[in-house]
């Protein structure tokens, strides 16, 4: 294995990361391992996370990152079941959430359910009322011909006769930078957004940051929407190079299939991927501080998400959701015990000195060179 035996230590990432410095490479990594840093090489073993120290992605823009979470929505039967949709917009925004799942530790550590509306916020062109409801959000058993899970994650946007109701996840703090994947697909009526996306929210639209993988369920199923926001300016201007429209590679599922979606945000671009072949790279306005991960399924009747049908839906789905990340001071999931997240392989471990020794990182893992957790 080429990576087998890497070390690094978290106080020169940190020292990296604080100079605004991007993350080591794989390729200088390597050189720099190969004349500074003696090594006892290791065989790639399967671990959970208590063993592992840090983790190194893979991809053009290979990264280490401080903490990893694992969100397993694939045998949660005992809290599925499908809500029915509240039909009045003053009760959905602050219905309950729809299972215990929600109200555990190892959810509400990192994410909360959210219930707002856009009544003070509604974009120009939108011609509908929408209402996120923590109704919207539920477990849901696997109704496939050949079910691959007990259940998944399901968020739910439904066109009502006078609003449209909707869903959204958000993160409780800020990344500083990470590497995000989802087993997850698309399905339903033309007319709506469903997304997973980081974002730092600002009152100039100039100053937002945000990385998106978007789809329009108004699109042909095989197109895939990549953007660092904003990608267009206050006078309604677009930015060219801030966004993608993708066609999926021949062979690939499209957007109704389960697929693996992944976001990689570091300091240099994002890069997008689906199944693990790279499918969009922008450097451009690149998102520089921390941010939140959202997941949301949505629509305002504008001209970007469409307008639904009523009575229609639309639902992102969600097996399971798979994070490795730096984040900020303040995050307390930085003081979670990493033995509850999953599983992950240990591609080395390194022994004998080093000058930054203490708060260093001697085991270095993988999430990408596992198939125990997270494949599909």
């Amino acid at each position: 294995m080429l990576v087998a035996g890497l070390s690094w230590t978290r106080a020169k990432m940190e020292r990296h990361q604080r100079r605004g410095e991007p993350h080591t490479s794989l390729s200088s990594l390597i050189t720099l391992i190969a004349i500074a840093v003696p090594l006892v090489s290791a065989a790639a073993t399967l671990t959970d996370d208590s063993k592992c120290e840090c983790y190194l992605t893979n991809g053009t823009q290979a990264s280490f990152f401080a903490t990893h979470r694992f969100f397993d929505f694939r045998s949660l039967a005992k809290n599925a079941g499908v809500p029915p949709t509240i039909v009045k917009s003053d009760d959905s925004g602050s219905a309950p959430v729809t299972s215990e799942y929600f109200t555990t530790k190892e959810w509400t550590d990192t994410f909360m359910v959210l219930g707002w509306d856009n009544s003070h916020q509604v974009r120009e062109d939108a011609t509908v009322l929408m209402v996120n409801s923590p109704n919207n959000v539920y477990i849901e058993a696997n109704g496939d011909r050949n079910p691959s899970s007990q259940t998944w994650l399901t968020l739910r946007t439904q066109r009502l006769k006078d609003f449209q109701t909707a869903a959204e996840i958000e993160s409780r703090r800020g990344f500083q930078y990470l590497s995000v994947r989802m087993l997850a697909r698309t399905v339903g009526a033309p007319g709506a957004i469903t997304a997973l996306f980081t974002y730092r929210g600002s009152d100039r639209l100039a100053d937002v940051q945000e990385s998106d993988i978007e789809v329009r369920t108004m699109d042909p199923r095989n197109t895939i929407q990549y953007t660092n926001q904003p990608s267009y300016t206050e006078e309604g201007e677009q930015i060219d190079h801030a966004t993608k429209n993708v066609t999926l590679p021949n062979g690939h599922p499209d957007w109704t299939h389960w697929a693996v979606h992944r976001l990689d945000w570091t300091p240099k671009e994002t890069v997008w991927y689906v199944d693990g072949t790279e499918v969009a790279t922008i450097s451009f306005q690149t998102p520089r501080d921390p941010s939140k991960v959202i997941l949301n399924a949505w629509s305002d009747g504008g001209e970007w998400s469409g307008n639904m049908t009523v009575n229609e839906a639309a639902y992102l789905q969600i097996q399971w959701l798979d994070i490795v990340y730096n984040a900020t001071d303040e995050d307390p999931a930085k003081k979670m015990k990493r033995h509850d997240d999953g599983t992950a392989t240990v591609l080395g471990a390194r022994s004998g000195d080093d000058e930054d020794e203490e708060g260093g990182c001697d085991v270095v893992c993988s999430i990408d060179e596992t198939t125990e957790r997270g494949s599909r």
